[in-house]
């Protein structure tokens, strides 16, 4: 893995030595900063850490786990907001508020209601556009439908409710797959770079794809 590292740091300073726009440079700049602290911290710390299970919200009915159940997926449901929560309407009649079973999480949302009308239905979200407090989310029956209320972690509006990643933004998680990070990037530079950046970048892939160990930068420097 360290000679992983050495190896993508080389290639990255290779491509920031050729790249003219500043957007490009900055992006290379970042993750060649993101990997030499990365390339530290694993030399003075080999053992590798464990991430902790966040262990969900839940409430209402639990079912035997041997039995599969069948859902019918809500896709349709409309939503408003304030600065401190958002609320979601749900049109579904003949819910029981006990035949409810509901998860919560930091950055999603899994509803279910059993037994209505003799099916089973669900509404969820795998990732919000920000964060929930998980333990304060409501879930109320109303007689022709149903409203989840989500407290927001922190104050504001929201632009849509579902995530929207940026794809300019460089991702400086520490715990990611290094080679991750570098395709990203070289996706992202190959979008914004010049004619004679994008032939370069062709050629990389090229030659990895192949198993060509040439150097890709030849011609270019």
């Amino acid at each position: 893995m360290a000679e992983d590292l050495a190896l993508d740091l080389q290639e990255l300073r290779q491509l920031g030595s050729i790249a003219k726009r500043p957007r490009v440079v900055s992006l290379i700049s970042s993750e060649i900063s993101h990997l030499e602290k990365l390339s530290k911290e694993r030399a003075s710390d080999p053992l590798p850490t464990s991430t902790p299970i966040q262990t969900p919200i839940s409430s209402g009915v639990k079912l035997p786990s041997s039995l599969p159940t069948n859902y019918v997926t809500l896709g349709s449901f409309s939503w408003d907001q304030d600065s401190d929560k958002v609320k979601i309407y749900v049109s579904l009649e003949g819910v029981e508020q006990e035949k409810i079973k509901s998860e919560f999480r930091a950055m999603s949302f899994d509803v279910k209601f059993h037994d209505v009308q003799g099916k089973n239905y669900r509404c969820a979200i795998p990732k919000l556009n920000k964060e929930i407090v998980p333990e304060k989310c409501l879930v109320v029956v109303k007689p022709k439908r149903v409203i989840i209320t989500l407290l927001k972690a922190s104050k504001g509006n929201w632009l849509d409710i579902h995530f929207k990643e940026d794809k300019l933004k460089p991702n400086l998680d520490e715990k990611r797959d290094p080679m991750a990070g570098i395709m990203d990037l070289m996706k992202n530079m190959y979008d914004e770079g010049d004619e004679d950046m994008k032939k370069t970048i062709a050629k990389a892939w090229t030659d990895a794809r192949s198993g060509n160990a040439a150097d890709p930068m030849k011609g270019y420097r």
